[in-house]
């Protein structure tokens, strides 16, 4: 049997993740890295400095959407 296949996947789907990193929150957006650091540096999607490191919580993507539904309901 092979030891891999009883190993739980890492990843996107891993729902203990508190934290994603910037390539993980834009294939969550389906957007390229560029835009979303792009988004970070505006503050439209929340990060965190860990160390030397840029992460987006993992409720970040999620709320970055939400508000940009209301913003175009709204207009």
């Amino acid at each position: 049997m092979d030891e891999h296949a009883t190993l739980p996947a890492l990843g996107e789907d891993d729902t203990t993740l508190v934290l994603l990193t910037v390539e993980e929150a834009a294939r969550r957006l389906r957007i390229g890295r560029t835009t979303c650091f792009a988004l970070i540096r505006t503050g439209e999607l929340e990060s965190i400095p860990v160390g030397r490191l840029r992460r987006v919580p993992v409720d970040a993507p999620a709320a970055y959407v939400a508000r940009q539904r209301a913003a175009h309901r709204a207009a």
